[in-house]
């Protein structure tokens, strides 16, 4: 991967130079102003971090590196002509900012089954769990177990200097890459399987190999995953998992610390753990519908949730305010592959009934489907029943946005995290002051 290093380097080096020249120029422009309602609702929209990877527009939805995910669709390598893109191929884009070749994707493969061998004191480790701890703990543990390996930390430990710390964490980034699908699937099949491992396959890519390894060996369903891990790898940084993992390397801490706080961000209910949270209620809705799907029934059912208290899950997003182009993609996956699928008729037809519901209740910013709304269908559909699995493979694939963040963050010496918080009372008097 000496290619990929030196063009890493090379553009660190233009980065770091325009950043400085920025700075001098403008550093002291304003380019965001705080409310008192912004300090109270968890700092929602106030422009403070600098991400390097994606960026999400509003209108647009997110874009990795300028790209959409249409135009990713379109240029990123796949493994067959009319497929799906290769995750591995994003990976490249949001440490490069470029479009890969097929050469370089393989590349890519190559170096992670040279470095995906998982030490077996992890799946100690996890055998060591109770069988019904929650597989996200028990990826989080993982994870975690393994900061013993990390090359940043002897890197540190030895004196490397400033400048050099991204490259101890990209070979650290590189290594847990290749190592997740096998420990995530290790976690999927003690919990569900019997505890009967199966080995990673060599001649199979980073997706298709990680369906092979939970027992899953169909085509579609590698495609479904090289869909799903380019999908969710990266949102901004200011999201629960990229801005926990974020605000933990930005202490120097490595790669296997920052991600695995990460993770346990993203195990809350209002991140990624909705994606299972939709299947459950499609499923608590199915025994209401009787022989057919009819919009009265679907409505009656999220007035009454929403009635309840509670919110229609997968619908609705913090920045977003139209539809999810990640749900599109999945839309037009499900169309193609599974069109006459019973929960995708349910979720289809939920598209057309839940926003003019929210919008005449009036309380959603943005009535629209996310990407919750759509992911856990395709994940059942090829027989991943289990939900409380879901997020593990949304962890497994945001980890490439997350680690090439950290990436770019060590290279272009980001600074430890710190902003200043305030009391109701020196806010108050903040605001007497003006």
């Amino acid at each position: 991967m000496e290619k990929l290093k030196e063009k890493i380097a090379k553009k660190v080096a233009v980065r770091a130079e325009e950043i400085k020249a920025f700075l001098k120029e403008s550093g002291k422009e304003v380019i965001s102003q705080v409310t008192v309602d912004q300090a109270f609702g968890g700092g929602r929209g106030v422009k403070m971090l600098i991400c390097e990877t994606s960026l999400l527009d509003p209108e647009e939805g997110i874009r990795f590196r300028g790209y959409t995910i249409p135009e990713l669709s379109e240029k990123l390598p796949k493994a067959t002509k009319s497929g799906e893109p290769l995750p591995e191929g994003v990976l490249y884009l949001l440490l490069t900012g470029d479009i890969p070749t097929a050469e370089e994707v393989k590349e890519i493969q190559e170096e992670f089954k040279k470095r995906s061998a998982v030490p077996q004191y992890v799946f100690d480790m996890i055998r060591s769990l109770p069988v019904d701890t929650h597989p996200m703990t028990q990826f989080s543990l993982a994870i975690l177990s393994m900061q013993k390996e990390s090359l940043f930390e002897k890197a540190y430990r030895c004196g490397a200097p400033r400048s050099k710390y991204w490259e101890s964490n990209y070979e650290d980034a590189l290594n847990l890459l290749a190592k997740l699908p096998q420990i995530a699937a290790y976690i999927y099949r003690r919990n569900y399987r019997g505890d009967t491992q199966i080995a990673p396959d060599p001649k199979l890519d980073w997706a298709a190999n990680f369906c092979h390894m939970l027992g899953i060996n169909n085509p579609e369903c590698y495609e479904m995953m090289r869909l799903y891990l380019m999908l969710h790898c990266d949102h901004e940084s200011g999201n629960v998992s990229a801005h926990a993992a974020h605000n933990v390397a930005s202490a120097l801490s490595d790669v296997y610390y920052a991600l695995s706080a990460g993770i346990n961000g993203l195990a809350g209910p209002l991140h990624g753990l909705a994606n299972q949270e939709v299947m459950r209620w499609i499923i608590d809705v199915k025994p209401k519908l009787g022989d057919k799907i009819t919009k009265e029934v679907l409505e009656k059912f999220v007035w009454d949730t929403l009635n309840s208290g509670q919110v229609v899950p997968g619908y609705g997003h913090a920045v977003l305010r139209k539809t999810d182009p990640r749900y599109t993609a999945q839309r037009e996956f499900a169309i193609k592959y599974m069109p006459n699928d019973e929960n995708f008729q349910i979720v289809k037809f939920l598209y057309d009934v839940v926003p003019p519901i929210l919008i005449k209740q009036g309380k959603a910013k943005d009535p629209w489907p996310n990407v919750d709304a759509h992911s856990g269908v395709l994940l059942y559909h090829y027989g991943i029943t289990e939900f409380d699995f879901y997020t593990v493979f949304f962890g497994v694939s945001r980890a490439i946005g997350i680690l090439s963040q950290i990436v770019w963050d060590r290279a272009l010496n980001a600074p430890i995290e710190r902003p200043k918080s305030e009391t109701l009372e020196s806010v108050k008097k903040l605001i007497v002051k003006k």
